[in-house]
């Protein structure tokens, strides 16, 4: 059978977590977190106490290639053994460690997709500031490890873009919204091609977003177990966070009626089995907050996203900035806040406003036409990008558009620097 006629393999990897399944799926079969956990003992073992001895040197060598776990195993391996140490391949977008992303990728297609890597061909993604070089790195270990027949690299916000279209056409022009765990884009996408030039980052995301709660928690002098605190912290802004329309007047109300606004959190202390419990109150309004005003997070970084947007569409080319306001997609696991859409939608609607009437004003009797503005928001974005991919890898153009092995093999590694972007979708 030919790899062609069997689905394809979609792997978002991500900072925080990484989505897997097969094309033509509406969700991914696994989600887990970007984490590996290595055992260290039987490496420094190998290095002491075996000098001299090269085969139990090279066997202890396996052995520790061999023993290592990713995802949620990991986090709960490192828990229970002080013996493993977590190590994160991905840093804000960024792959780091290419060792450990081999192993990663090892782990997802063996143990999780459960697949023979030789029979599919693979769609994954990239942030959009990569290096060209990351590509040729990922091409050479799915190529040369995994054998792999075709490969594509799509970049993350264009797949987004894919998954967040609300009619039949799909529209792949528009901004993508990109909050992740250890990274927000917000890149503008026309006729499908990334614009590089206006692409905008910022350095508060969804582990920024973590951190604020803990710390706001902690000052409070709630008793959570130190070991413990970050894990409540993060579920704590997945079950409970919300956006606020006004900061002010959420504080008013959860003044007003304290037994309404604030929840419990329960827990079991880990080396003790003690239940401790703790109060949830202004933190549920005050992590997303940092979006919209940064300054309450930190002095280094304060301007808001909706500003971020705004100088984003206007700084693309003058043609594409009426299709880009219209077309404002959400993507990422940190959109997934209640109102989140609402509260970005209306304040970019007051900056464009504002700028327009100012410059009504100034140019006399011409009327300039309002500025539709358009935050689109749907069930399925915090797997937008996967969702995507699988849209885009279940087109019969998908497989024309990959890199092969035999071009591999042909003209080497620089092959996979440029991935064609095709029209067979809209």
């Amino acid at each position: 059978m030919d790899a062609a006629s069997r689905p394809a393999v979609v792997i978002d990897n991500g900072t925080g977590y990484t989505k897997m399944g097969f094309a033509g799926n509406v969700e991914p079969c696994f989600i887990i977190p970007t984490v590996v956990a290595v055992n260290e003992s039987v490496l420094n073992q190998s290095r002491t106490s075996l000098k001299g001895n090269w085969l139990a040197q090279h066997s202890a060598g396996v052995m520790a290639d061999l023993d290592f776990f990713i995802g949620d195993e990991a986090l709960s391996r490192s828990r229970s053994s002080s013996t493993y140490n977590l190590s994160y391949p991905i840093r804000q977008g960024q792959v780091e460690n290419w060792d450990t992303m081999e192993r990663f990728w090892q782990q997802c297609i063996f143990n999780y997709l459960r697949c023979d890597p030789e029979d599919h061909y693979f769609l994954l993604t990239e942030s959009p500031l990569t290096a060209p070089e990351n590509r040729e790195y990922t091409g050479e270990i799915m190529f040369e490890t995994f054998n792999v027949p075709g490969l594509y690299i799509a970049v993350q916000p264009v797949l987004a873009l894919a998954a967040g279209y609300t009619t039949s056409k799909c529209e792949m022009t528009g901004v993508v919204v990109d909050v992740g765990d250890g990274a927000t884009h917000v890149v503008p996408v026309a006729d499908g091609y990334v614009i590089g030039s206006s692409i905008k980052s910022i350095p508060v995301a969804g582990k920024d977003v973590t951190q604020f709660i803990q710390q706001l928690i902690r000052e409070r002098g709630e008793h959570i177990p130190p070991e413990d605190s970050f894990e409540v912290a993060r579920k704590v802004k997945e079950m409970y966070c919300y956006t606020c329309s006004d900061i002010v007047k959420e504080f008013n109300k959860h003044d007003k009626e304290p037994s309404r606004y604030i929840k419990q959190w329960t827990g079991v202390k880990p080396k003790t089995g003690a239940p401790y419990s703790c109060d949830i109150g202004y933190e549920r309004f005050l992590g997303p907050e940092i979006f919209f005003h940064p300054e309450i997070y930190g002095s280094d970084f304060t301007t808001p996203l909706p500003a971020v947007i705004d100088k984003c569409i206007q700084s693309s080319p003058i043609d594409t900035r009426r299709a880009l306001y219209k077309n404002i997609v959400l993507s990422g696991g940190s959109t997934m806040f209640k109102d989140f859409h609402r509260r970005l939608q209306r304040d970019l609607k007051k900056i464009v406003d504002t700028r327009v009437t100012g410059g009504s004003r100034l140019g006399g009797d011409v009327k300039s036409q309002p500025i539709e503005v358009n935050v689109v928001s749907h069930p399925i974005q915090r797997y937008a990008v996967w969702f995507g991919g699988s849209v885009l890898a279940s087109t019969p153009e998908f497989y024309g558009a990959c890199h092969t092995k035999a071009e591999y093999e042909e003209y080497g590694a620089s092959i996979c620097r440029t991935n064609p972007v095709f029209k067979g979708m809209y």
